[in-house]
């Protein structure tokens, strides 16, 4: 972006972003409210300099937000953003310290709901801008320097503290313990003013604001010790001189420091790096002039037609074609496949995907939301700001955990007081410090969010977080037979024609309708089809899902008159069925004057069970999972597939409906079902199933209404999302268990003053360092990677091993 994001506190620097030329570098614009709920709007992105507002624009803008550390402030910030007129939606993640704002351009401007944000108390930057990832960094910067400043500092006071520990009676003078007390004071002077800064800085923005965060109780903590600390040394005879508490000050400062410098770093590693694939977009490309000379011009300003250049070692900025040069490709976004692929002249590259080895001029053909990377990163996002149900039953009971929290470090006190009030006031600071419910709001959202990364690395895009959840429980699994157990290609075998009719003169009406359609049927006819004469149009096309096409098919040469075509299965087509032995057959039928339908074509199709479908089968009945198959395609093809994949339980010949009513037959019989299909044709089935997967490279992620998207081809990532999700759950439970079991221990030992203030320090920041490196573990290859229960062939096993051990471009994890 052209605005300097890493000012925007100053109110000028956000009225920049005004502009709605800027708007597109951190959102998209969406249909207008009431067009359908979030999963059925469809969202595009628009070039700056086409950029319209009128009364019904609606954006949706994603921002990165700084300075906030807990659940508490996730929903202080929602509710700041709620309140702002013309603000419709807000989600806030805490794990990933983002937002996603949905506002309507004729109400509210960016630069009006960053304010919001800013009042409030933090501040919000454009997810797309590099000054956010250039900030955090300098953030990261800081945490560190407070760290070891706090680390540096312990050592010293806790050496000057030592001997008042082993000191018997008559060892220290008087004059000796107040000159180490007055050094031990001295040298906390930088931890409380520099080390604890964020945490003070924070809780006086929830005093003046009249809320309670996480920080407030540590804050509180901290001042307490630091004020009966300082007291006793400045007066050794009154009632807080018999003791001071630097040592644990400084100690659990360090501690907390420790645990939450670690967690940023872990926090970026697995859910914090969307803004790394965010960028890999470049700022700028080189683009040929009207002059034919190469000059440099900011990325959004691409249209499609341009000419640019693109260097060995940038990211294409938009998809296109090469038009002079040839190259390699990473695709590793794309498909999870980290294997260079050859993009010689004339072939299609991608929007970021990395060319690896020479300069290529690329004619543009998509921007914006017009490419896949666009889809990719809209579903990453959304993934990335769902809160799971467990997530948000943490959120919920934050606030009021932390008003108990207070209550009970103000019980503390009133019952300790009387015998000793400096020991009273470090049991409320041991309570306050201690129940920091900080793991109890990471525990859900952080295993959600790693495991997410790990299958994206892997080339499964997880649309729904709730869906890992779901698909955790799923004791039944059914394919749909074409491009999910077979492959994608498939190829037209042969063609009976009418009497009368040529060969290549139904292909070509044939694939005027197929041209239409992902379906591999169709695009194995519009491939057989490819030297005929693009003679024929389509007019008022229809697909009805699973059965076929249907259109007015006009005559470029004006000499037949309109006819109207049916290309599907024998049924769509209004003809009799045939039995087309192992071939899938298509039937191209013309309606005549009567309304009646003849047949002008049969196409036989054949397509090949995926060699690794009888082994992924195998895997899933092996960990209980029962696999069926529902299929539009004739019994006879299905029982083949279903034999040699060794599936027990087959249907074929099924409409959509068909489909759903068998799933939710299932259903009612209490299965957890799992539905995986290609994405366009099974649409109703995905959305009716518990979990579902969209199989295929072809799907269109606009139109996905699956829980999980599966980019590459490998169809063993099926049970291998099956087995990450189980873990994700156990790993969620144990986190879980760990924060409750947490809090029930050591509560009670902080009441009755058996916790010193430096181990409650120690004990928070450790429950939230283990919720996180627990989660961690997620991140590391997917379960059954290597493929070692499946009987896979050498070149599958190959190609698994290399994947799962090649660091992959997209780094959520």
């Amino acid at each position: 972006m052209s605005t300097n994001s890493s000012t925007l506190p100053d109110m000028a620097s956000h009225v920049l972003l005004d502009d709605p030329q800027e708007w597109a570098a951190f959102g998209r614009l969406r249909r207008p409210a009431g067009s359908g709920t979030q999963d059925a709007v469809a969202r595009q992105s628009v070039p700056g300099a086409l950029a319209e507002v009128s009364p019904d624009a609606v954006w949706e803008s994603n921002v990165v937000l700084e300075g906030m550390h807990c659940a508490a402030c996730a929903l202080t910030i929602e509710d700041a953003l709620r309140s702002v007129p013309g603000v419709e939606q807000v989600d806030v993640s805490a794990a990933t310290h983002r937002a996603r704002v949905v506002w309507r351009a004729s109400r509210v401007l960016p630069s009006q709901w960053m304010a919001a944000v800013q009042k409030a108390g933090y501040r919000a930057l454009p997810a797309m801008d590099s000054h956010a990832r250039a900030q955090r960094q300098r953030e990261n910067r800081r945490a560190l320097w407070r760290w070891l400043v706090a680390g540096f500092c312990m050592m010293q006071v806790m050496m000057y503290a030592w001997p008042a520990y082993v000191a018997q009676p008559g060892d220290l003078t008087g004059e000796m313990e107040q000159l180490l007390r007055w050094a031990s004071w001295v040298l906390t002077l930088p931890v409380v003013f520099f080390a604890c800064g964020p945490f003070f800085t924070s809780a006086l923005r929830d005093i003046r604001l009249r809320r309670v965060s996480m920080d407030l109780p540590v804050a509180l903590g901290m001042a307490i010790t630091f004020v009966v600390s300082t007291a006793g040394t400045f007066d050794p005879a009154g009632i807080f001189g018999r003791e001071v508490y630097f040592d644990s000050l400084t100690m659990f400062v360090f501690f907390l420091l420790t645990g939450r410098w670690l967690e940023l770093r872990l926090r970026d590693r697995t859910a914090g790096a969307l803004e790394a694939v965010m960028n890999r977009l470049p700022d700028s490309v080189e683009r040929r002039g009207a002059d034919g000379v190469f000059a440099r011009v900011v990325t959004r300003r691409l249209a499609v037609g341009d000419t640019i250049r693109v260097l060995p070692g940038e990211a294409f900025p938009a998809d296109g074609c090469i038009t002079s040069g040839s190259t390699q490709s990473d695709e590793a976004l794309l498909t999870g496949e980290s294997t260079p692929v050859a993009r010689p002249l004339g072939s299609q590259v991608t929007a970021g995907s990395y060319n690896l080895q020479a300069p290529v001029e690329v004619r543009v053909e998509g921007v914006g939301g017009q490419t896949r990377f666009a889809q990719i990163l809209a579903l990453m996002e959304s993934a990335s700001l769902q809160k799971p149900r467990l997530a948000q039953l943490a959120d919920r009971i934050a606030r009021p955990f932390l008003l108990a929290v207070l209550l009970a470090a103000g019980l503390a006190v009133a019952w300790w007081w009387p015998s000793d009030p400096g020991h009273a006031l470090m049991v409320a600071v041991a309570v306050l410090i201690v129940t920091c419910p900080c793991a109890l709001s990471l525990a859900t959202p952080v295993a959600m969010l790693t495991a997410a990364g790990t299958l994206a690395r892997h080339g499964v895009l997880v649309r729904n977080l709730q869906g890992l959840e779901a698909l955790a429980s799923v004791d039944t699994l059914v394919f749909d037979k074409t491009g999910t157990l077979t492959r994608d290609g498939m190829a037209v075998q042969a063609v009976r024609c009418a009497p009368g009719l040529e060969r290549d003169d139904v292909l070509a009406l044939a694939a005027t309708l197929a041209r239409q359609s992902v379906h591999p049927a169709s695009r194995a006819i519009v491939s057989a089809a490819s030297g005929s004469s693009a003679r024929w149009s389509a007019v008022n096309l229809r697909e009805d899902a699973g059965l076929g096409l249907a259109a007015e098919i006009h005559d470029a040469w004006g000499t037949v008159p309109p006819r109207w075509l049916r290309l599907g299965s024998a049924r769509h087509a209004g003809v009799a069925a045939q039995d087309g032995g192992e071939a899938l057959q298509v039937v191209l039928s013309e309606q005549g004057s009567d309304g009646q339908f003849a047949e002008l074509a049969r196409f036989d199709v054949i397509e090949d069970v995926r060699s690794e479908a009888a082994d992924v089968v195998h895997a899933l009945q092996q960990v209980g999972v029962a696999v069926q198959i529902l299929s539009g395609d004739r019994l006879g093809a299905v029982q083949r597939v279903a034999a040699q994949a060794g599936i027990s339980q087959a249907k074929g010949e099924c409409s959509p409906q068909d489909k759903l009513a068998a799933l939710q037959d299932l259903q009612a019989q209490g299965r957890q079902v799992a539905m995986v299909g290609d994405g366009l044709n099974d649409g109703p089935v995905l959305a009716g199933a518990n979990v579902s997967f969209a199989f295929g490279r072809s799907v269109p992620l606009a139109q996905a209404r699956a829980d999980f998207v599966v980019l590459g081809g490998s169809l063993s990532l099926v049970p291998q999302t099956v087995l990450l999700a189980r873990q994700t759950l156990r790993v969620v439970r144990q986190n879980l268990g760990w924060a409750v079991g947490y809090n029930a221990l050591c509560v009670p030992l902080a009441l009755v003053g058996w916790m010193p203030a430096w181990l409650a320090g120690l004990g928070m920041a450790l429950s939230s360092l283990l919720v996180v490196l627990n989660a961690a573990r997620l991140s590391r290859a997917l379960p059954g990677v290597e493929m070692s229960a499946l009987n896979l062939p050498e070149q599958a096993k190959a190609t698994v091993r290399m994947t799962s051990a090649s660091p992959s471009s997209l780094d959520l994890a």
